[in-house]
């Protein structure tokens, strides 16, 4: 084949020649110049000497060898080539360690082309989009040039996407630069990441960025919290329905995986999905298919997996309330999102861009911290970290006399981290009555930060609501 084509260029590595055949004639019809290749020492030397890719399909058996050591050797050496896994129907294990190995998506056998098409568009948008980095950050002729490759921790960033990580994730700290480091690394893939964090962290900011800054940019990105959704109404909530399908349902309605058909889904406490759900949700994964309540036939779909939660899984699928499976496929790559006590140094900065976002919604002039106030919010220990930071200073502006807020304006009650950390004496009081006074004290900051909203104060504690009020009610908090 001229290796001189204009065309962009796919590389398709199989040891089935009909599979071949078919990918080459799908992949040509759609624009593309395809070079096979059936076995993995023809795919190194068409890699090595015939120009680059901009997209590779490798199967995961090859006569010589796995195609896992491959996607190894192209995420090191060709960090800009998009990989995609072709694995055997219902390996969902070796489709997870492809997409952990660095490919950006993979394709179940048979081959499903509407399904093939789907993520053709998306390697090459990739590509693009690593293309336009490398040309934004090139040197130009009077520059001096960097040395050495370019590699997995030095892609190209591109103006926009340096805007958008330095104006939605605003810090200085260590803390902050690698999960910006590692947003922008995500974008171009579209393995599952699973966000976690402790409440008020930015788990759903930063699953807006990955998604604004991927080849799905410009698709829908629908966000859904998994615990505000009623067990009763969340097959129909997830998959949709149609007309007549129970009572009530007088129309069709689109679920959210159609709705966000082509884009990003992101799940919001998915610690929260009851049992029976996490294995329909299972099955949606797997198969790229949903079938509505009561409708006859399975619609395709394609849609990113983003899951969030500020429970700690692991110890959930241990104790059997979370699938071990689908833990797996959802937890493939994991973005830890730091609490503001990871990264203290932030908080002025956080402080002065939310003082002035809040003035700017108000409509009132920009407030100032004095060096009291300042030197308060440094020091406190933020159980709800930038959601509680928020709240304390739209507080201090409403009680705040003048343009300057001083530290008694900021009406911090004395963490709950901070009480139980004090020194107890076994004289005092025995252990129940201490682990009872810290209880309450938590409960009771819980609520305030909430403003005595209790489903969200059970929310943030990460408890049911049923439990809550049973707490309340044990420790007489009204």
């Amino acid at each position: 084949m001229n290796t001189d084509s204009p065309l962009p260029r796919a590389l398709v590595i199989d040891d089935e020649p009909d599979l071949r055949e078919l990918l080459d004639i799908t992949l040509s019809r759609m624009g593309l110049a395809v070079e096979t290749a059936e076995d993995l020492a023809s795919a190194r030397r068409l890699l090595a000497g015939s120009g680059p890719f901009a997209l590779c399909l490798t199967d995961m058996r090859l006569p010589d060898g796995n195609g896992l050591s491959l996607i190894k050797e192209i995420s090191r050496d060709h960090p800009d080539l998009p990989v995609a896994m072709i694995t055997a129907y219902g390996k969902v294990e070796d489709a997870v360690t492809a997409l952990k190995y660095g490919a950006f998506d993979f394709v179940s056998k048979p081959v499903d082309l509407e399904a093939l098409r789907n993520l053709v568009r998306t390697a090459l948008q990739i590509h693009q989009d690593d293309l336009e980095r490398a040309e934004a950050a090139a040197p130009s002729d009077d520059e001096e040039k960097p040395s050495g490759r370019s590699g997995p921790d030095r892609t190209p960033v591109s103006d926009r996407e340096t805007r958008l990580l330095t104006e939605r994730l605003i810090g200085t700290s260590e803390a902050i630069q690698k999960v910006r480091r590692t947003i922008s690394k995500l974008a171009r893939s579209q393995a599952p990441v699973m966000i976690t964090g402790a409440s008020g962290t930015g788990k759903e900011l930063a699953a807006r960025l990955i998604h604004d800054l991927g080849p799905r940019a410009e698709q829908p990105f629908v966000a859904v919290n998994c615990g505000a959704i009623p067990s009763e109404l969340m097959e129909s909530e997830f998959f949709g329905h149609v007309k007549g399908s129970f009572t009530g349902a007088d129309s069709d309605k689109e679920g959210l995986f159609e709705a966000a058909n082509g884009g990003t889904l992101f799940l919001d406490e998915v610690a929260d999905l009851p049992l029976n759900m996490q294995v329909k949700l299972l099955r949606v994964i797997q198969e790229k298919t949903v079938r509505p309540i009561g409708g006859r036939s399975e619609q395709r779909i394609d849609v990113r997996i983003l899951s969030a939660s500020h429970k700690t899984l692991k110890p959930l699928v241990e104790a059997g309330d979370f699938r071990h499976d689908l833990y797996y496929r959802l937890n493939v790559i994991e973005l830890h999102m730091p609490t503001l006590g990871e990264r203290p140094e932030d908080i002025p900065l956080l402080a002065r861009h939310f003082l002035d976002s809040i003035a700017e919604q108000w409509g009132e002039p920009a407030r100032e911290l004095d060096g009291a106030a300042l030197e308060s919010l440094t020091r406190h220990a933020f159980s709800g970290n930038v959601r509680e930071l928020i709240n304390i200073l739209q507080r201090a502006i409403t009680l705040a006399d003048g343009q300057t807020i001083q530290s008694r304006d900021l009406s911090m009650d004395e963490s709950p981290q901070q009480e139980a950390a004090a020194p107890v004496r076994p004289e005092d009081r025995n252990l129940d009555d201490y682990i009872e006074d810290v209880e309450r004290q938590v409960l009771e900051h819980a609520l305030k930060e909430a403003r005595y909203n209790k489903t969200e104060t059970a929310r943030q504690l990460g408890i049911t609501f049923r439990s809550l009020r049973y707490k309340l009610k044990k420790y007489g908090i009204d």
